[in-house]
């Protein structure tokens, strides 16, 4: 009897082992292992998701940057060939479309300066604006003549997204800043 119990002890023990491991591995196998994945594949998500949403909308304010920045460059080559300001954005013969599907592009002539806008058309995007002054050289270079004019130019990016037109630059004694709402471009 000693040895029968002793027997039916393991028996019973084996038996509550296996119950013990086939209820631990129904847990993961099905419980667990579907939870995990779950809340793995929502994790990825997650993480991933952000990223592609972000790099089309940055995809699509570089087109805006880019424009706005080439107008600025091609506005210094027209002043110096034609001793004017470009009233358009077709005058500067770059190519640039006035609008396209993300933004409208227009010109604002001004007395010595002329601003460039690339305004969105997604409240989801950022506007741009630049700006080309014409001023003496010594207010950049204290060595230049005093008869002596020169460009500069500036980039800014409305600090927020929407569609209203944003602050035109400033130039103080060669000294030129973002408008309110604006910030500088950095490469």
């Amino acid at each position: 009897m000693n040895n029968q119990s002793q027997s039916d002890g393991i028996a019973l023990k084996d038996v509550s082992d296996a119950s013990m491991k086939k209820g631990k591995f129904s847990l993961l196998g099905c419980g667990c292992q579907s939870i995990v994945s779950v809340l793995g594949i929502i994790i990825v998500l997650s993480i991933i998701m952000p990223f592609p949403i972000s790099d089309a909308k940055k995809a699509k304010q570089s087109e805006a940057k880019q424009y706005v920045g080439s107008m600025n460059r091609a506005q210094q080559a027209y002043l110096a060939e034609n001793g004017r300001f470009a009233n358009s954005v077709n005058a500067l013969g770059i190519g640039i479309k006035t609008e396209t599907t993300n933004y409208k592009y227009s010109v604002n002539v001004a007395n010595k300066a002329v601003f460039y806008y690339g305004l969105s058309k997604d409240e989801k995007l950022k506007s741009y604006v630049g700006a080309v002054f014409l001023l003496p050289s010594n207010n950049v270079t204290p060595k230049a003549g005093h008869n002596e004019m020169t460009t500069v130019s500036i980039l800014c990016v409305a600090k927020s997204p929407g569609t209203a037109k944003p602050a035109n630059p400033t130039n103080i004694n060669g000294q030129l800043a973002c408008g309110n709402g604006t910030e500088v471009v950095t490469k």
